[in-house]
């Protein structure tokens, strides 16, 4: 089969499960799967799932694997021998042994820092498949990175810096809980659904675009949405099909609509301006200009998106279509509501708002 003619990836993922798990426990999180199925749900379709490790140490574990549908492989380590790691050696065979079975998965996802997984992912590119390396910044070998055509860090993922500063929050005495005002009370429980609809399209969005070459197509963005969701319907929203909530979602301004190449399958591109794009930028420069009052001078960029949050606990970039917070930052600083500046010394982004003409 011609992978030209592939109409979407098909993934395999490969969990070095003592390496991440140890790796995130040391920069304070617990592994789970959500967060990295989530990402990957922008980059194709899962067609395995396994995790190697010693289950008899990781059973605290073994509960989220079941719910993700992740198929165990038990390696148990003796103690009567020199310690090999045996885990690596079943992983990387059962990886090339699939590989060789043909074209039936086209890209591989080897989760692992441990730099003995290059040579593997070297074997796989050389067999014309796609590797997507995942591991934890602080425990990821420098060589393994570059050898992936892609490399994810698990602790860089939003879902799980968010659960790590709720984390550090809990660690923290709660203040009094507010009773809600009666304006927020009147909000219709469906118009927060079709905002929050309305979100995850274009994070989806963000994330197909950024995986994939080409246009991104109103057929692939739902089949990303059943990756992310297979319980999805636009039915539960009221529409009787995908193309009329697409069609609303434009009218909103979170997407802008062109005719695709079939009838009936649209091109989906971000809107101009984007829903709630403007009201950001206004948000970001407000606060570096109050930031610049209390401080005396430009505030940087590192801590700048948490004070946005202490203004609008909803602001995320990623509802934006944003990858990240410094991206938002310099799409602000070129429509001109903002302007960067990189500090050799301090290795640091300042910002601060322009002078008026």
């Amino acid at each position: 089969m011609d992978r030209t003619d592939i109409a979407e990836e098909r993934l395999a993922l490969f969990l070095d499960f003592e390496n991440v798990a140890i790796g995130a426990r040391d920069v304070g999180v617990k592994f789970e799967m959500e967060p990295l199925l989530d990402a990957l749900a922008d980059r194709g379709k899962l067609l395995v799932r396994r995790a190697y490790a010693d289950w008899n140490l990781f059973r605290d574990y073994r509960r989220d694997l079941v719910d993700a549908h992740v198929e165990m492989i038990e390696i148990p380590q003796r103690d009567d021998s020199v310690r090999k790691n045996a885990a690596d050696i079943k992983m990387a065979v059962d990886a090339m042994e699939l590989a060789l079975r043909g074209d039936l998965v086209s890209s591989f996802v080897i989760v692992s820092g441990d730099s003995d997984f290059t040579p593997l992912v070297s074997k796989l590119r050389e067999l014309n498949r796609r590797v997507i390396g995942v591991g934890l910044r602080g425990s990821t070998s420098a060589l393994l990175p570059p050898a992936c055509d892609e490399f994810i860090f698990y602790d860089r993922l939003e879902s799980v810096q968010s659960r790590r500063q709720a984390a550090r929050r809990s660690d923290k005495p709660q203040r009094q809980a507010k009773a809600p005002s009666k304006e927020k009370s009147k909000k219709s429980g469906s118009r927060q659904d079709l905002e929050a609809l309305g979100r995850l399209v274009v994070r989806t969005l963000s994330g197909l675009q950024q995986s994939t070459t080409g246009p991104v197509l109103g057929s692939n963005l739902k089949r990303a949405l059943l990756r992310k969701d297979p319980t999805f319907n636009e039915a539960d929203y009221g529409f009787r099909a995908f193309s009329e909530l697409l069609r609303h979602l434009e009218a909103e301004k979170h997407i802008a609509l062109q005719e695709g190449s079939a009838p009936g399958d649209p091109e989906v591109h971000f809107a101009e301006g984007g829903a709630g794009e403007e009201q950001a930028f206004k948000l970001l420069r407000e606060t570096v200009l109050d930031l610049a009052g209390k401080l005396g001078g430009d505030p940087p960029l590192s801590g700048l998106k948490d004070q946005l949050r202490k203004r609008d606990e909803s602001f995320s970039e990623k509802d934006l279509g944003y990858s990240g917070f410094l991206q938002f930052c310099k799409a602000a600083s070129a429509k001109g509501f903002i302007e960067l500046e990189w500090d050799e010394q301090d290795e640091e982004y300042y910002l601060f708002v322009p002078e008026e003409k």
